[in-house]
């Protein structure tokens, strides 16, 4: 279509037929295209740009690109901020597209009922669990200093009026039992756990849900039950990756099964739907991800998961990258090939402990971790989940040049960096601009009495996209 001043066209009443499209279906087919198509058809003509240009329609985009979720809880955070419930949405699309830095706080603690009791926190812990569910912060088991395993459970109401103090509450369960290295994922207003291992070096399999319930008082009560999940179950295992696919399903893969062997197997668990019963099926295809542990699985999506690092059986760091999709009725595991020589700072992706979560506008953000030689890492990543899906479409390798420019990216930090860790854990929030990090491992200051400088950390760090809305 050329570009015009206005949408003339020969026709019985001098404008094209697609102008008297009424503007909400307008709304719908442009929807259905990518970003770079809706612009040049905001070319074509003033009315077109008007309206591809309109707010309305920015805001459309953004709820197609970033889900409902996103939408509702960036407009609370508008709305209890005292701000314009109106958004620069246009802008704001802008930001999340560019994005290059992040802010980072130390969050501050405060007594659960502000008296002069003792303030009891969490101990510094590494390879433990960290959830964002039901407006609360869950926090369970890990490791700590003498190898011991925790059975702890922790829980902190963050909500839409969050301002940087938090309350730790400490929930008195006994079950599950003591564990670091398990996997714990949300579905719903749940937490479904697997596995782990215990200061005895015993890899289990168990699974565990529990629900979150926040009373009008803001009391907050979880409470765990075992899941029955018949006679088939994977093998025992810890420094496994897990992740909720959708609202009944848990994938897990690899982690470091008995006598210390490394893993490769991929496992789908089917919930029912009060939550009591389980189905494990153990999923084999071909191509698949080698035995790893240490390593993240995100789902990002749709029928999409992206698995990235972790070590593998030869004690290498990895930086692979797969795609695990479960589109058209059946399961396939897909590498994304790339050069790290063609990425800005390529060379230091590799890493095993970090943490990866699904942020707002469809990117991975990956923190922390450490290389091959235990040095650990203090930087931001982003990976492009858009390029990746693209690329697996089209079934055709990669550009290096677009890969340079497009498929990873560093983030600037800015404020209170976490500093280097790995096998701490992250989550986000459900606007997914808020991160929260808290513990893992960090070098501390060598003692006389030490061996390493290997320390715990128990800080709780929130971290914000550089954007304004």
């Amino acid at each position: 279509m050329a570009t015009t001043s206005s949408c003339s066209n020969p026709s019985i009443n001098g404008s094209s037929p697609i102008t008297r499209i009424a503007q909400d279906h307008l709304f719908s087919i442009l929807l259905l295209l990518p970003l770079d198509s809706i612009f040049c058809f905001a070319m074509t003509c003033k009315k077109f740009r008007s309206l591809t240009y309109s707010d309305p329609f920015w805001e459309s985009l953004c709820r197609r690109d970033w889900g409902q979720s996103s939408i509702d809880a960036l407009r609370s955070f508008a709305t209890d901020s005292n701000k314009q419930q109106q958004f620069p949405w246009k802008k704001l699309y802008q930001q999340i597209y560019q994005l290059d830095s992040v802010y980072c706080n130390r969050i501050l603690t405060t007594h659960p009922q502000g008296g002069d009791e003792e303030l009891l926190l969490p101990r510094p812990r590494a390879s433990h669990s960290l959830n964002f569910v039901s407006g609360c912060l869950v926090l369970f088991g890990g490791g700590c200093e003498g190898g011991k395993h925790l059975d702890d459970t922790w829980v902190a109401y963050v909500g839409n009026d969050f301002r940087r103090i938090l309350k730790w509450n400490k929930i008195e369960s006994g079950i599950p039992s003591g564990r670091f290295g398990h996997s714990c994922v949300v579905i719903g207003d749940c937490l479904v756990l697997f596995g782990g291992i215990n200061d005895h070096g015993a890899r289990q399999n168990d699974t565990w849900v529990g629900q979150v319930a926040v009373h009008d008082t803001f009391v907050i009560t979880l409470s765990w039950w075992l899941l029955d999940v018949g006679s088939i179950a994977p093998p025992p295992r810890g420094a496994h990756a897990a992740c909720s696919i959708d609202k009944r399903r848990m994938l897990i893969q690899g982690g470091i099964g008995l006598n210390g062997l490394r893993l490769g197997d991929t496992w789908v668990l089917e919930l029912s739907e009060n939550l009591h019963l389980g189905v494990w099926q153990e999923i084999v295809t071909h191509p698949s991800p080698p035995s790893r542990s240490g390593h993240t699985l995100t789902h990002v999506g749709g029928n999409q998961t992206i698995l990235f690092g972790g070590r593998g059986l030869g004690y290498e760091v990895l930086n692979d990258v797969w795609l695990f999709d479960t589109s058209e009725g059946h399961w396939r595991w897909v590498q994304l090939l790339f050069d790290l020589q063609n990425i800005p700072q390529g060379l230091a992706l590799p890493r095993v402990g970090h943490s990866a979560n699904l942020i707002i506008g469809g990117r991975l953000l990956i923190h922390g971790g450490e290389d091959s030689y235990r040095h650990r890492k203090d930087d931001f990543w982003v990976l492009d989940i858009g390029l990746v899906t693209s690329i697996m479409q089209s079934g055709t390798p990669a550009d290096p040049e677009r890969l340079k420019t497009k498929l990873w990216r560093r983030l600037k930090s800015k404020g209170d960096n976490p500093g280097g860790r790995s096998f701490h854990r992250a989550c986000v929030d459900p606007s997914g601009r808020n991160f929260y990090i808290f513990g893992g491992m960090v070098d501390g200051l060598l003692q006389p009495a030490e061996s390493s400088g290997l320390r715990f950390d128990g800080e709780l760090f929130l971290v914000e996209l550089a954007i304004q809305c």
